[in-house]
């Protein structure tokens, strides 16, 4: 059995005043192992923000086709499981996309990949705001880059004692896509999966 972890010897109103402390604490753990990433992301909602780059379908016709490559690349001793060939295959084909850092506005993203085992981790430097293309596992990666931001709900009682109430639990309030893809079609493209890379 493990040992109880000794408390200090107390009087017993400093004793009270330890065991609320306690039980404040315990509650609190308790809503934070509550939060759990199933719970936090059907809890909330994403934010919703504009696209930083507007370009029209003209304009998009006449650019330039921009193919990116790994910057660097470490292999793997691992061996791939070819059940997941179709999902390779699926995976590493080209997609055109616009790629956005919502978080520094226009700095390249650069980011590491590893989508399958046995594939090497490869690094990607990925330039903002004009179409390029890449494969699938990149633009997924990208759009894939987000944060869950908390707030303190105040109006809920979380403690009620002789002192008073108390207000406060932690909350979920909005899911931030720091990066983003978003697809382009361009007409002498083809596109697989227009709106889902």
């Amino acid at each position: 059995m493990a040992e109880e972890k000794k408390r200090p010897k107390v009087n017993n109103e400093a004793q009270k005043e330890l065991d609320k402390i306690q039980d404040q604490f315990d509650t609190y753990d308790e809503n934070i192992k509550q939060m759990s990433m199933d719970r936090m992301n059907a809890n909330a909602k994403v934010e919703d923000v504009e696209p930083q780059t507007k370009i029209s379908q003209k304009d998009l016709d006449k650019t330039k086709d921009i193919y990116i490559k790994p910057k660097r690349s470490i292999s793997s001793k691992e061996k791939f499981n070819e059940d997941y060939r179709e999902d390779y295959n699926f995976a590493k084909e080209y997609v055109n996309f616009i790629a956005e850092n919502r978080e520094i506005i226009g700095e390249t993203i650069s980011l590491w990949t590893k989508p399958f085992a046995g594939m090497p981790a490869e690094e990607w430097e990925i330039p903002v705001n004009k179409p390029v293309w890449a494969p699938r596992y990149v633009a997924e990666r990208v759009k894939g880059c987000k944060y869950h931001r908390f707030v303190m709900q105040q109006h809920v009682v979380t403690e009620a004692n002789s002192v008073g109430q108390m207000y406060g639990a932690m909350a979920v309030d909005t899911i931030v896509q720091r990066m983003d893809a978003h697809p382009v079609n361009k007409k002498r493209s083809l596109f697989m999966g227009a709106t889902n890379f």
